[in-house]
């Protein structure tokens, strides 16, 4: 157990950054699971649009890597292409 103030704050905001981490990522993989399944091109582009950018900010955030981030953006791309 931690001795320090400090310490004990540390791992408070440690763990309110996590949960926030989970629920950002969390709802990505949710978006990328309804991008996935659409059908309709035009419903796809716009959905594409906006996984891409939480996806990115994923990356930004150092929440995921920035290589999975552009190959799920590739990815999610090229199976939108095809529709």
């Amino acid at each position: 157990m931690a001795n320090h103030k400090s310490a004990l704050k540390r791992i408070r905001s440690n763990n309110a950054k996590r949960l926030r981490n989970r629920y950002q990522h969390k709802t990505t993989r949710t978006f990328v699971k309804r991008l996935t399944e659409a059908t309709d091109k035009s419903e796809a582009m716009e959905l594409l649009r906006k996984v891409t950018s939480m996806i990115d900010k994923l990356a930004k955030k150092n929440i995921i890597h920035r290589n999975k981030a552009a190959n799920n953006k590739s990815r999610l791309t090229k199976l939108v292409n095809s529709l």
